[in-house]
């Protein structure tokens, strides 16, 4: 056997691998996002309705942010995930602002572990990619 088994694979160019792993990140990042933020932002809407719940089990201190977040860091997330094989820079860029995001806006605990920690490591993943997407600048 030589090694013509290889030749059609598309994740031995350009750092395919990479951003394969960044594609994946960013969309089971972005996915489990959405899960974080139907609850969040159905919890700011529910303590909205009814301030009985929000004496019992708290108040968010600033509910417009969470709502925010709660839509934004999921689309970030998956679009950054998408982008990752053509445009890996804006896609990693995208990831994490991302995880920025949801960082800021639900901090760090037991459901935002795994959705800031695949959008980071898939956006440094996507940005590490290697070489350029073309031959021209980015920007």
């Amino acid at each position: 056997m030589s090694e013509d088994w290889t030749r059609g694979r598309r994740s031995d160019r350009k750092g395919g691998s990479m951003r394969n792993a960044a594609l994946m990140l960013g969309i089971i990042g972005g996915l489990i996002a959405m899960l974080v933020g139907f609850f969040g932002y159905g919890y700011t809407e529910l303590v909205g309705e009814h301030s009985e719940i929000g004496n019992v089990f708290g108040y968010v201190d600033d509910p417009q942010l969470i709502r925010f977040a709660s839509f934004v860091a999921p689309l970030l997330a998956i679009a950054g995930g998408a982008m990752a094989k053509i445009r890996a820079l804006f896609g990693g860029i995208l990831m994490l602002l991302a995880a920025v995001l949801m960082y800021h806006a639900f901090g760090f605990g037991a459901f935002t572990m795994f959705p800031i920690g695949f959008c980071i490591v898939g956006g440094v993943l996507a940005i590490a990619a290697g070489k350029p997407d073309e031959p021209r600048p980015h920007f």
